[in-house]
């Protein structure tokens, strides 16, 4: 775990599991919560944390990107992968581990 935040790419794989768990938690607890049980609290409060996280990875992403000399369709799919839940997962697994 100390290994993935000494690097670029160990920190943009925090940030996208982060991303990726509020983006789950959104869609799969406070989308219910919100519109079957008309209780909005919960969304409005972890929406912003999401969106920072989004945010953050985003930027960390077009950084990274930059440093390591990646393709244009490289970066793209990471920051695509990041409006798909369990997008984030996957592109950890397939892209970001292997660099």
């Amino acid at each position: 775990m100390k290994k993935l935040f000494k690097t670029n790419i160990g920190r943009l794989r925090i940030l996208g599991f982060l991303e990726g768990f509020t983006l789950l938690i959104l869609v799969f607890v406070g989308v219910p919560l919100k519109y079957y049980f008309e209780t909005p609290g919960f969304t409005k409060a972890l929406g912003p944390i999401h969106g920072a996280f989004f945010i953050l990875f985003v930027i960390n992403a077009i950084s990274v990107g930059i440093e390591q000399n990646w393709k244009f369709k490289t970066t793209g799919k990471v920051i695509l992968a990041s409006f798909i839940p369990f997008g984030n997962f996957y592109v950890d697994k397939n892209i970001l581990s292997k660099r």
